[in-house]
């Protein structure tokens, strides 16, 4: 804003941009590196000390999956499915209810 120079102006919001270009690139760099960082060690054993809690819970979830992959079958309206695709909280819940509901209105079609 100093310089009335229109080159010298050019030169400046040139080397700006280039200045921005290069911030961008080590963010992005920077970005990278932590997503693609490998586990630590000690991360490693809190997940060895917590995984039988854990294989519980999920053998718990595949129970309770499959209890309710079973009613969905039983359901043949679109509307309840939909009802309760709004009240599930889990996202394997909403996965197997979406998925029936395709089923039922691939039915539908045919």
């Amino acid at each position: 804003e100093a310089t009335l120079d229109l080159a010298e102006r050019r030169r400046i919001r040139s080397a700006i941009r280039e200045l921005q270009r290069q911030e961008l690139e080590r963010d992005e760099e920077a970005l990278a590196s932590k997503r693609f960082r490998p586990e630590r060690g000690s991360h490693r054993q809190d997940d060895k000390e917590n995984w039988p809690r854990s294989r519980r819970m999920e053998e718990e979830q595949q129970v309770t999956l499959a209890a309710l992959s079973q009613q969905l079958e039983a359901i043949t309206d679109v509307e309840e499915l939909t009802k309760l695709l709004r009240a599930a909280g889990e996202y394997e819940e909403r996965k197997l209810i979406r998925a029936a509901i395709r089923k039922l209105r691939a039915e539908e079609i045919e």
